[in-house]
């Protein structure tokens, strides 16, 4: 009885450990880093037949004696990429230095292709295979860059290369993730002197930007003084703005009180002015009264009496002149009747009584004749004061005196026969 059980016991066992055995050969786990190629199947891949299946991550039943397993690993393969004397544009050699990670793909298509080339190779022939492929594709970018572009921006220089040599590894079933730049050099110090040059413009930027920014800081400060000046200055303009208008105020306060006071007292000196014109024209219909009677009422008789004196002298001086325009009028009827004589006699008569002033007389006459007189004493005798009236007259007026007194003395009678 115990043989049978140990027998039992052991064939399970067996059974069980046949059962593991065959399980893991069977059964595969895939970690996320890995993919696993099961080699001898059929299957369709972007439109054409491959004869293996793709596990990346999990696990999967592999079919014994009909499916072989590879493994492939997903990891990134850090790559130290270096040229040295590669020619770039304008011919100067120069020595680059970068790294790179490239890793496989973990999908289709580029699986594809990485399966193709890359499985049962080892990690060291795929980086040695990446690795010239990118120092190929550095060679060629080199070639269409200046040392200038190159050394001024690698990052630029960086991403044209990654352009150029992911199309290469795209071909060969690798990605790739990272391509950093590192260093460029060169054996002719070509780079040197660009560098002298640029550390010489990266200094004058330096000081050009030092001054700048002192300039800056300058105008700055004067901009702030100038803002804190002008915003002192508002404060005492508007400051200086209310005491104006209080001091206005103050003084339209004090202009409306002193013109109140003053229209108060030009009211009282009004009222003051017309009570006392009230009085006086009082006081002047009172001194009219008194002036009527003591002045004007006397005035107006003496004017009447004076009036009636003026009418009785006109009327005398009236009369007067009535007589000696009555004589006139017959003076000129005389002087129509005799005619010459008239004129001479009414001559005579205006001279007569000017001979005693004529003969005396100093204006200068024209002397027409000399008459010679006897020797008289007693002074200028009337003869002689006559005599020189009849000839000055007779010089002015053209009337002889003698001729007309003779002609108007009475003739002598004629004697009758």
């Amino acid at each position: 009885m115990g043989g049978i059980v140990g027998i039992l016991i052991a064939a399970s066992l067996f059974v069980i450990i046949f059962l593991a055995i065959t399980i893991k050969r069977v059964l595969i786990v895939v970690p996320p880093n890995e993919a696993l190629i099961l080699s001898g199947g059929h299957r369709e891949v972007a439109g054409r037949h491959v004869g293996y299946r793709v596990v990346r991550g999990g696990s999967a039943l592999r079919m014994p004696l009909l499916e072989h397993a590879d493994r492939i690993d997903l990891r990134n393969i850090k790559i130290d990429v270096q040229v040295a004397g590669a020619f770039s544009k304008g011919g100067i050699p120069l020595n680059v230095q970068g790294v790179a990670n490239v890793k496989m793909p973990g999908g289709e298509p580029l699986l594809t292709n990485a399966v193709e080339r890359f499985l049962g190779r080892s990690r060291e022939e795929i980086m040695l295979i990446a690795k010239e492929t990118l120092e190929g594709n550095l060679r060629g970018v080199l070639a269409q860059l200046t040392p200038e572009e190159v050394n001024e921006d690698k990052n630029r220089f960086a991403q044209i290369l990654v352009e150029e040599a992911e199309h290469d590894m795209a071909r060969m079933g690798l990605e790739l993730d990272l391509l950093k730049i590192q260093n460029v050099t060169d054996d002719v110090g070509y780079l040197k002197s660009i560098g002298r040059i640029r550390g010489a413009q990266l200094r004058k930027e330096a000081v050009t930007a030092e001054v700048t920014a002192q300039a800056d800081a300058a105008v700055q400060k004067a901009q702030n003084w100038s803002a804190s000046e002008a915003a002192r200055y508002d404060a005492d303009l508007a400051i200086a703005r209310a005491e104006m208008e209080k001091r206005i105020l103050d003084a339209r306060t004090r202009r409306e009180a002193m013109i109140a006071e003053a229209q108060g007292q030009v009211l009282a000196q009004i009222a003051q002015i017309r009570a006392e014109l009230e009085r006086q024209k009082a006081r002047a219909v009172q001194v009219q009264r008194m002036l009527e009677a003591d002045v004007v009422q006397p005035a107006e008789a003496a004017r009447q009496k004076k009036e009636e004196e003026a009418r009785g002298e006109a009327a005398s001086i009236v009369e007067r002149g009535k007589a000696e325009a009555a004589g006139l009028r017959k003076i000129l009827e005389v002087y129509k009747v005799r005619g010459a004589e008239a004129r001479e006699i009414l001559a005579l008569q205006s001279v007569l009584p000017m001979a005693s002033d004529i003969a005396g007389t100093r204006y200068p006459c024209k002397i027409g004749k000399i008459t010679v007189l006897p020797q008289e004493t007693g002074g200028d005798s009337f003869a002689r004061k006559l005599l020189g009236a009849n000839e000055q007259l007779k010089a002015a007026a053209g009337i002889d005196l003698a001729a007309v007194a003779g002609r108007l003395a009475p003739k002598p009678p004629t004697p009758t026969r």
